[in-house]
């Protein structure tokens, strides 16, 4: 907030407040709870459902807003403490809108599984929505992006960063960390592919399957389904898609997600502009490079495909808006393009994109562990089947990291 703080002070206060903060404050506080109020009570009204009655009860209960002393009036307060007040305000601000936008999501999701529910008995709505609201909260969920060939990729990330079997249940449980490889479907159902993840599947208990028939042509499709059913199946402040040929570490993840909870409509990754590719022959041509302007031009600032991270509302967004958000060639256009209109907050994070050894290994050993490492090369780890586990070893943050990590 652009407060100028001056030094005019009341007469004898030497450092005391003007009347004029204190009545600031009490007055800010008043009229942002009307603000809230108002936006609820005109969104709630038309709709009369479970989830937003539960809303309202919590409004009236004063547990959306955090509680502001507008009684006590110091008049020998430090300018140090002036500026104290001013970044609590501001705090106090910050997570109104992050309270704002995460009910604005989960009213409009409310409203399109309302839509969704219609004609189903309203025994079985009851229970759904009970389920939903018995979710375990979770800190954030990683949909590792991956197709019918990539076996020997799936178990090079099993043997290495990946937890399995009992300790990937625990890490759920403990932590809030849902990990699961995403797929599809074959355009033959239950051909010997789907039976092949589906024995995959009896043996691991590590995929979420997407109503979505595989393609590599299809994978800004795979992406919208894969948030869209995330979202729908854990409650999560984050939702993580990666490539199955890139390194992660957990716990460095986890640390560094948890620094942004505050903040609402996270668009997260290794931002890039790349340029816009029209020639049919190139691998990732796009075919409606016309709508970016002249040939040579660059696309807007997104997250490369490799890793990026959204928050619970803009996954909830992409839910909702499934239908009408247009997908482009590359499915990292498509995600920015879908958040570029909306206020989100894009982060550059390049601890997300590391190179591997040496570059991983030498900035863990300076101090700086990587959250994520391939070779730009390759949009992956090179060979990533072979050197997995070489990357592992000496770019991992060790396997008990993520245990003994407090997020």
């Amino acid at each position: 907030m652009g407060l100028k703080l001056g030094n005019r002070h009341q007469k004898g206060g030497g450092g005391g407040v003007p009347t004029r903060w204190v009545s600031f404050f009490c007055i800010s506080s008043f009229f942002l709870g009307v603000l809230v109020f108002n936006r609820l009570w005109g969104v709630l009204d038309p709709v009369k459902i479970d989830e937003e009655n539960s809303l309202v009860k919590t409004w009236q209960k004063g547990e959306l807003l955090p509680s502001i002393n507008c009684e006590k009036k110091e008049t020998s307060t430090q300018a140090g403490e002036i500026f104290d007040q001013v970044s609590e305000t501001h705090d106090v601000i910050m997570t109104l809108e992050k309270t704002i936008s995460s009910l604005e999501m989960q009213l409009a999701s409310a409203r399109a599984a309302k839509a969704s529910n219609q004609g189903i008995p309203a025994m079985v709505t009851k229970l759904r929505n009970k389920q939903l609201k018995d979710r375990q909260k979770n800190l954030f969920v990683m949909g590792i992006m991956t197709a019918f060939s990539s076996r020997k990729r799936r178990d090079s990330i099993r043997h290495t960063w990946m937890p399995q079997g009992e300790d990937l249940e625990k890490l759920e449980k403990q932590k809030g960390i849902v990990m699961r490889f995403v797929i599809g479907h074959s355009a033959a159902p239950g051909g010997v592919l789907d039976r092949a993840i589906d024995a995959e599947e009896e043996q691991h208990h590590d995929f979420l399957r997407l109503v979505h028939v595989e393609g590599y042509h299809e994978l800004s499709s795979k992406t919208q389904i894969y948030f869209s059913t995330a979202v729908a199946q854990w409650d999560a402040d984050y939702y993580v898609k990666v490539d199955d040929d890139v390194h992660v570490n957990p716990g460095m993840l986890g640390l560094t997600l948890a620094r942004h909870r505050s903040k609402p409509r996270i668009y997260m990754g290794c931002m890039k502009s790349g340029p816009v590719l029209a020639q049919k022959s190139n691998k990732y041509h796009e075919p409606e490079y016309w709508k970016f302007g002249i040939e040579g031009n660059k696309y807007f600032r997104h997250a490369t495909g490799q890793l990026y991270v959204v928050s619970k509302d803009l996954a909830t967004y992409i839910s909702v808006n499934q239908h009408i958000l247009h997908r482009y060639a590359n499915e990292d256009v498509s995600m920015g393009s879908w958040f570029i209109g909306l206020d989100v907050e894009h982060i550059d994070d390049r601890t997300l994109c590391c190179g591997t050894p040496p570059d991983c290994e030498q900035k863990a050993q300076a101090g700086n562990p990587c959250a994520a490492s391939f070779d730009w090369s390759c949009s992956g780890i090179c060979k990533s089947v072979e050197r997995m586990m070489e990357v592992h070893q000496r770019c991992g943050e060790g396997d008990g990291a993520v245990w003994s990590t407090k997020f």
